[in-house]
Parts: structure tokens; C-alpha cells; sequence
């Protein structure tokens, strides 16, 4: 990287932070966005600095929304009495992309992880009890990933909620062991939704 200007090494360091970016895709990134014309990189400033002005939580469900609440929990033909626990707003897209569910959401933002010092407390815990008490909620379908730390949220969950009068289930076989619901095909996570069990 010595070779290269200062400005463009510095956008190769601000690249390479992103998830699963390199160096060297950084660098490929960077000599694409300056051959880019002037108006395609202002369009991709803009909209970088756009999401982080207008994008924030639901106060429902905490999935992404432009407007609080989005427009799933404002959707009126959704079963409003089904509740799918997932760990991010990224398993929620994929799980809508699948057409599986036709419910509400709650996103967790997370999952338990006593080795990273991810306790309850740093999920959004306390607001799905919250919710299950106040809503019409007659069941809460588990859809946190298939993991270690996935399957120790949703025992973790499936005891909290026990005393609740909720029908508790978890996501069925589809779903391999280890597996992000986001990088699933749609007939996967449709037929693990399908096929949720109570637990």
C-alpha cells in the first residue's frame, strides 16, 4: 500500500473494516470507486451518509425501518399473534425473502455468548416479555441460528417464556447445524418454518 496516494490508502483502510473485506479487496474496491464517474461516487457518498441519517429500529420488533414502526408491525393482514424471535435484522430479510412466515418479528440483536460477554441483558430480551405480555402473542416461534451460541439463546428463551401462556416452537430440520439463516436458499428456510416444532 506504500505505493499508493494517501487519500486512496486511507480508503482502502476505511474498506478493509468492513465484514469480510480484505486488503486486497479493499484495494480493488477503492481503484474501482476512483475510476468510478463523479457522479457515481457522490451517489454512493450520499447514500452512505443517507443511511446513516434516516435509518433506525423499529420500536416493536427492532428490524430496520426508514418509519417507526415499520411496515411489518403496521401491516394489518400479518398474524399478529405469531412472534418469530431472530438474532438479526439480516435473518429477518431472508426469512421474509422465503415467504415462510406471515407473523410478526422480534429481533434480538444478538445472541448469548458468556465468551464474548454476551449475557441476556445485552439482548432485546426484556422487550419480547414486554411484548408477549401486552400483545395478543399465542406464539413465539424460535428462528435464532443453528449454532452454539443460537442454540443456547433459544433454550435460554424456551425457559424464560415457559411460564407465559405461549405456544413456544422452534425452527425445524433444514436448517443445518452451524448454519447463518442469511446465507440459506428460500426452499430451506421456507421448509424449516413449516416444519417448527414445539419445544
Amino acid at each position: 500500500m506504500e505505493f499508493y496516494p494517501q487519500s486512496l490508502v486511507s480508503l482502502i483502510k476505511h474498506l478493509s473494516k468492513l465484514p469480510g473485506i480484505g486488503e486486497k479487496t479493499a484495494a480493488r474496491l477503492a481503484l474501482h470507486i476512483l475510476r468510478s464517474s463523479d457522479e457515481d461516487a457522490k451517489a454512493l457518498s450520499r447514500n452512505i451518509l443517507e443511511v446513516k441519517e434516516k435509518i433506525r429500529f423499529c420500536s416493536k420488533c427492532f428490524g430496520l425501518c426508514e418509519t417507526d414502526p415499520c411496515k411489518i408491525c403496521l401491516n394489518m393482514s400479518r398474524d399478529h399473534t405469531m412472534l418469530c424471535v431472530v438474532e438479526q435484522p439480516n435473518d429477518l430479510v431472508a426469512l421474509e425473502k422465503s415467504g415462510a412466515f406471515k407473523g410478526l418479528y422480534h429481533v434480538l440483536h444478538g445472541a448469548l455468548s458468556p465468551m464474548s460477554g454476551i449475557g441476556p441483558d445485552a439482548l432485546r430480551i426484556r422487550e419480547l416479555i414486554e411484548r408477549i405480555k401486552t400483545d395478543e402473542i399465542k406464539e413465539v416461534a424460535l428462528a435464532t441460528n443453528t449454532n452454539v451460541e443460537g442454540e443456547a439463546t433459544a433454550s435460554y428463551l424456551a425457559q424464560v417464556l415457559k411460564g407465559y401462556p405461549v405456544r413456544i416452537t422452534r425452527i425445524a430440520t433444514g436448517v443445518p447445524v452451524g448454519g447463518d439463516l442469511k446465507y440459506l436458499d428460500e426452499i430451506t428456510l421456507r421448509r424449516a418454518m413449516e416444519r417448527r416444532e414445539s419445544i
